[in-house]
């Protein structure tokens, strides 16, 4: 991920559309924020101002991935942790702040998932891919990496391989890293190993691609998991960053998001 300049340059005269997260509080948020702008469509937008949560913010970088067509994204935090959004505050002009912006490119995962009965797949994930087991029995999963085999039999849980913008989330429960946003890296996080013993993950570059096989997967079948979207019963999974579909997201000078990650890792 890279930094980039202020948003004001081409802000005049840009179509804003306003995503609304269905939650009580973010609804009622959006009643001022309507009276301020003459709100479009998000398919004719030149950029999205989204009232929510972070989960809100990946529903419609989706969206925007699902229609083709990627626009800049501004988050107003209405959720729980907000870390892809900005500060809410009442009465705000919003073209002001978006005009004083800066802006941080986010590139997706590209999955592909090939499923046991041999059915092909193709999904997009922003923050991490997960591969869980579906029963009791033990996932048991092959790691390649740039196409060499680096983990013959991952014994546990499952695996996941997760972006910087992720690496907050599900990773760091799974006692994976977290990456500031320019580190152009990915974490591969183990989820509850037994075999090996004593392998707690990788950190790659982001150029590489990853490849997971299932073992036994008719004993032990394995789901795949890319932010909202699950696959059942896969036989293999690949990976790699997307950046054909590079995003754009929207803070406030002062939201200091690497600060927050930086001070993620010493929260007690």
């Amino acid at each position: 991920m890279k930094a980039s300049a202020s948003a004001e340059e081409g802000l005049a005269g840009a179509k804003l559309a306003l995503v609304v997260s269905p939650a009580p509080k973010a609804q009622i948020a959006a009643e001022s924020l309507r009276e301020m702008e003459d709100w479009v469509p998000l398919e004719e937008a030149d950029l999205a101002v989204v009232l929510g949560g972070d989960g809100s913010m990946l529903r419609t970088l989706h969206d925007m991935i699902g229609q083709d067509r990627v626009i800049p994204a501004y988050g107003l935090n209405l959720g729980t942790f907000g870390f892809l959004m900005n500060r809410y505050q009442k009465a705000i002009r919003i073209r002001d702040r978006i005009a004083r912006a800066r802006s941080v490119a986010v590139a997706p995962l590209g999955m592909e998932v090939v499923t046991q009965a041999g059915e092909t797949a193709s999904f997009y994930a922003i923050n991490e891919v997960s591969l869980l087991r579906e029963t009791r029995q033990t996932a048991k999963i092959e790691i390649s990496v740039n196409d060499r085999v680096r983990i013959p039999e991952l014994a546990g849980d499952g695996v996941l391989l997760s972006t910087p913008v992720g690496s907050t989330a599900y990773n760091y429960s799974a006692n994976g890293p977290i990456l500031p946003l320019d580190s152009q890296m990915l974490a591969l996080t183990p989820i509850s190993p037994f075999r090996p013993r004593r392998w707690r993950g990788a950190i790659l570059p982001d150029r590489m691609k990853v490849t997971f096989r299932v073992l036994e997967p008719d004993k032990r079948p394995v789901s795949a998991v890319a932010d909202m979207r699950e696959y059942r019963d896969v036989a293999e999974v690949r990976l790699a960053i997307a950046r054909e579909l590079e995003m754009t997201l929207l803070f406030d000078p002062h939201h200091a998001l690497d600060e927050r990650i930086v001070a993620e890792q010493f929260a007690h």
